[in-house]
C-alpha cells in the first residue's frame, strides 16, 4: 500500500503529542506503582501476616518479599530501558533508519522480500537488544533465589529453536497479511483480521503436538492413582481431553504449574513435574478442578471473543492509519512514495499502541480476577476446598509469591486475587459446597 503524495500536508504534531503524553504518563504510572509495591512489601517483611501464621514459615515469607523487591528493582531498570528504546525506535528515528537501510540494500528482493526483510531485521535487532536483560534475569536474578535450572547451552538452544520456529511460522503469516494489504483493496484489514484469527486458531491445535515438544518433553502421566483421580474428576465435570501429560519443566525452572492447552479434540492436560513433586494427589485434583472451572464457566471462550474483538479493532485502526502520512511522520518515520509502506505501518502500530492500551490494564486485571474467583468456587464444588487452599499456599511458597502486595498495585496488575482474598473466598465457597464441606471435615 503506497501513500499518496496528496496526504503530505497532514500534520503529524497531534499524534506526536498524544504519543509522547501516553509514553510519559504510562512510564510515570508504572514507576509509581512499582515503587509502592516495593515499599509496601519491604515494610511488611519482618512478620508473617496474621492469616498465615502457622502455615507459612517466616523464612518463606521473607524470601518472597526479597524476591518481589529484587524483581521490582530489575523491572524498574528494564522499564527505563524499554521506554528509551521505544523513543529511539520511533521519535528518534531508529525504525526510519532501519527502513532506509532495507530500502537501500533489499530492493532486489522485490516489494514483498524487502518488507519481510524489514520485519526480520527489526525482530533480530530487538532480540539482541533484549538479550542482556534475559541473560541477567535467568542467570542472576532467578539463580540468586534458587529458581533457575537453565544451563547456558539450553538457553542458547532455546534461542536458536525460537528463531527457527518464529521464522517458519511468522514469515508466512506476515507475508499473507502484507499481500492482503496490497491486493485486497480498502477492506484489506477485514480480510487480514480473518487470516490472523484463522492462524491463531490453527496454532491452538498445532502448538500442543508440534511446537511445544520442540522445547520440552511430554510424557504420559504414569502415576496410576493420580491418573484415575484426574480422569474421574474430568468425567464428573463432563470434560474430555486427548491425554494427561507431565512436562519436564524442572530442566529450566523450579517454578511449578499446570495448564490446559489445545482446542477441540487436541486439548491436553499438562502438569509440570515440579508441581507433581510438590503436591499431594488430592491437591493436584483441586488445582485441576480450578482449571476445569475456567472451561465450564466459559472463561476461555470469553477471552477468545475479547481477543477477536480487540484484534478486529486493531486491524481497523491500522487500515485507516496506514493511509495517513501523519501517522508515519508523527512517529518518526518517513513513508516512501514509490515503495510499499505496509511493513513499516505494522511495526509502527506495534510500537505505538502499548502506551495507550496500558491504561486498560486495571479493567482487564479486574475481569481476570473475577474469573479466578469463579473458577475457585467451581473447584470447591467439584473437589476439596481445603486441598485447593493447601495447594495454593504451597505454590505461593514455591514461586516466592508475596503475601503482602500493595493493594493498589494488586488492583492494577494482578490477574489473580492476592492470596489473602483468594483463600478467604475459597473458605467461604468450601463451607457452602458439598465436596468442599467434606474436604474441610476430612
Amino acid at each position: 500500500m503506497q501513500v499518496s503524495s496528496a496526504l503530505l500536508t497532514q500534520s503529524p504534531l497531534i499524534l506526536t503529542a498524544a504519543f509522547v503524553a501516553a509514553v510519559i504518563l504510562s512510564f510515570l504510572l508504572k514507576l509509581w506503582l512499582s515503587s509502592r509495591q516495593m515499599r509496601h512489601v519491604a515494610r511488611h517483611r519482618r512478620e508473617v501476616p496474621t492469616a498465615f501464621v502457622g502455615t507459612v514459615p517466616l523464612s518463606a515469607h521473607q524470601k518472597a518479599a526479597d524476591y518481589t523487591v529484587a524483581r521490582g528493582r530489575f523491572g524498574t531498570l528494564h522499564l527505563a530501558w524499554d521506554t528509551a528504546l521505544l523513543i529511539g525506535w520511533t521519535l528518534l528515528g531508529g525504525l526510519d533508519l532501519l527502513n532506509q537501510w532495507a530500502l537501500t540494500w533489499l530492493p532486489h528482493l522485490g516489494p514483498m522480500g524487502y518488507q519481510l526483510g524489514l520485519l526480520t531485521a527489526f525482530a533480530l535487532v530487538s532480540g539482541l537488544l533484549d538479550l542482556p536483560w534475559s541473560l541477567y534475569n535467568t542467570f542472576r536474578l532467578e539463580e540468586r533465589f534458587g529458581f533457575n535450572r537453565t544451563t547456558l547451552k539450553l538457553f542458547i538452544a532455546d534461542g536458536v529453536k525460537g528463531l527457527v520456529v518464529g521464522a517458519l511460522i511468522g514469515l508466512p503469516i506476515a507475508a499473507l497479511i502484507l499481500w492482503l494489504m496490497a491486493k485486497a483493496g480498502g477492506a484489506w484489514w477485514l480480510w487480514a483480521w480473518g487470516a490472523w484469527m484463522g492462524f491463531n486458531l490453527l496454532m491452538l491445535v498445532l502448538y500442543p503436538t508440534v511446537i511445544a515438544p520442540l522445547f520440552n518433553k511430554f510424557q504420559p502421566l504414569e502415576d496410576a492413582v493420580l491418573r484415575e483421580r484426574v480422569q474421574t474428576l474430568m468425567a464428573r465435570c463432563g470434560f474430555a481431553a486427548k491425554g494427561l501429560f507431565v512436562m519436564d519443566g524442572s530442566k529450566r525452572s523450579a517454578h511449578g504449574n499446570a495448564y490446559f492447552t489445545g482446542l477441540g479434540a487436541a486439548k491436553r492436560v499438562v502438569f509440570f513435574d515440579t508441581l507433581l513433586a510438590r503436591l499431594a494427589p488430592a491437591e493436584v485434583e483441586a488445582v485441576l478442578a480450578h482449571e476445569l472451572g475456567h472451561f465450564k464457566r466459559r472463561h476461555v471462550l470469553q477471552r477468545m471473543a475479547l481477543m477477536f474483538a480487540l484484534s478486529l479493532a486493531g486491524f481497523a485502526l491500522l487500515g485507516w492509519l496506514s493511509t495517513q502520512v501523519g501517522f508515519y511522520l508523527g512517529l518518526g518515520a518517513r513513508p516512501s512514495l514509490d515503495a510499499p509502506n505496509d511493513a513499516l505501518a505494522l511495526l509502527l502500530i506495534m510500537l505505538a499502541l502499548p502506551p495507550f492500551t496500558f491504561f486498560l490494564t486495571p479493567l482487564m486485571s479486574h475481569w481476570s480476577r473475577k474469573h479466578e474467583f469463579e473458577a475457585d468456587a467451581y473447584a470447591c464444588a467439584q473437589a476439596s476446598g481445603a486441598d485447593l487452599s493447601n495447594a495454593l499456599l504451597k505454590l505461593h511458597e514455591d514461586n516466592a509469591g508475596t503475601l503482602t502486595p500493595d493493594p493498589l498495585f494488586a488492583r492494577f496488575y494482578y490477574s489473580h486475587p492476592p492470596a489473602s482474598e483468594r483463600l478467604a473466598a475459597i473458605a467461604t465457597a468450601a463451607a457452602s459446597g458439598p465436596r468442599g464441606a467434606m474436604g474441610q471435615a476430612a
